[in-house]
């Protein structure tokens, strides 16, 4: 199999409003554990005024959209469509964001995610990230999780902020 690193790229402005959809499709996997998403998702908007955006497959198939946060690269969203998953382009998508990251001269990366959904908190623990106590929230982290506290995110199950050193 073609190392999944190679296949990503930054999205195409046409490709931005298949994003969506996208995040939708891989939303509904999170049924299977009983867990009832907010019909939110990304919005084409937010997805253009993001400093990256990266996407995998033609026609796209995943994505990564990558914000800053308190002076560090914040993943703000990570899907692959569920028809194409376990082939490893979650992992070459973060990979890929963390590389720019890097390169820009951030010295960490953030998210928020669940804690113990398999492809959530153990998919990020398994590339370098560890789960930041409430100590460690930065403002913006602290916004972030309240804003998933109020859509109902913390209600469906544990909630965590994690971070990866770059540097």
């Amino acid at each position: 199999m073609p190392s999944s690193h190679a296949l990503v790229r930054v999205a195409a402005p046409g490709e931005l409003a298949a994003l969506p959809a996208i995040e939708a499709a891989g939303d509904a996997m999170f049924a299977a554990l009983g867990l009832t998403m907010p019909a939110e998702t990304v919005s084409v908007e937010q997805l253009a005024a993001a400093p990256l955006v990266l996407v995998t497959g033609q026609p796209v198939n995943g994505f990564a959209l990558v914000d800053v946060l308190d002076g560090a690269a914040h993943l703000g969203q990570l899907s692959v469509h569920p028809d194409h998953g376990r082939q490893g382009l979650g992992s070459g998508l973060l990979a890929a964001a963390a590389a720019w990251a890097q390169q820009a001269g951030y010295p960490a990366m953030t998210l928020t995610t669940f804690a113990d959904v398999p492809w959530n908190g153990p998919f990020y623990r398994r590339h370098g990230f560890v789960v930041l106590d409430e100590t460690e929230l930065t403002p913006g982290l602290r916004a972030a999780r309240e804003h998933e506290r109020a859509a109902g995110l913390d209600g469906l199950a544990p909630r965590a902020a994690m971070r990866r050193r770059l540097d």
